[in-house]
């Protein structure tokens, strides 16, 4: 049974198209991922081209793209050769998932490329001067991503209550700094 598209599945559809050449995707895997999250049911190729009027061959490259991504998981139903497709219900788990992907993908080449020209040899002043810039961009990814896999090992529950102090967290490290200046603190 294909899906219909409701005005608003529609427009949500519509709208990760768009947003998806902003992400680095490909409009087209945008949609068949938005179509994807929000039905009730797995799908297959045949059922997503039908809805969004895409190629069948446009599909079947946009879910390879997206199992790429982990962002799809294929589901098998009892009695049906064909393969469908679901992404997780949780959005924690997709954020997590694309954090993972996006850093695997772009952080850590770029990470592995600052480390290697740091361990060359300057040959002149232009590289001493490029080499500590390129130390201060390293240094910077490197606290990051320890940053990253120590909020990636929190729970959900963990992670909501750190995202919603915001800026309580600059108010707490500096009672902290004060705690310590006080007679008695620690470090006093």
């Amino acid at each position: 049974m294909t899906p219909s598209l409701t005005p608003l599945v529609r427009s949500f559809v519509s709208h990760f198209g768009e947003m998806g050449s902003r992400w680095g995707i490909n409009r087209t895997v945008g949609q068949i991922y938005a179509l994807i999250y929000v039905s009730a049911q797995p799908l297959n190729a045949d059922e997503i081209s039908e809805a969004l009027e895409f190629s069948r061959s446009n599909v079947s490259m946009g879910l390879k793209e997206l199992q790429a991504w982990r962002l799809v998981h294929l589901r098998h139903i009892s009695g049906d050769r064909r393969e469908y497709f679901e992404a997780p219900a949780d959005a924690w788990e997709v954020f997590r998932t694309l954090a993972e992907e996006r850093r695997r993908r772009e952080i850590e080449p770029t990470l592995s490329m600052l480390r290697n020209a740091l361990l060359e040899e300057p040959g002149t002043p232009e590289d001493r001067y490029a080499q500590g810039r390129m130390r201060g961009m390293h240094d910077l990814i490197e606290l990051m991503t320890t940053w990253f896999d120590d909020v990636q090992r929190l729970d959900v529950d963990t992670l909501k209550q750190l995202m919603s102090m915001g800026a309580k967290v600059q108010r707490l490290l500096e009672l902290k700094d004060k705690i310590k200046l006080v007679p008695g603190g620690k470090g006093a």
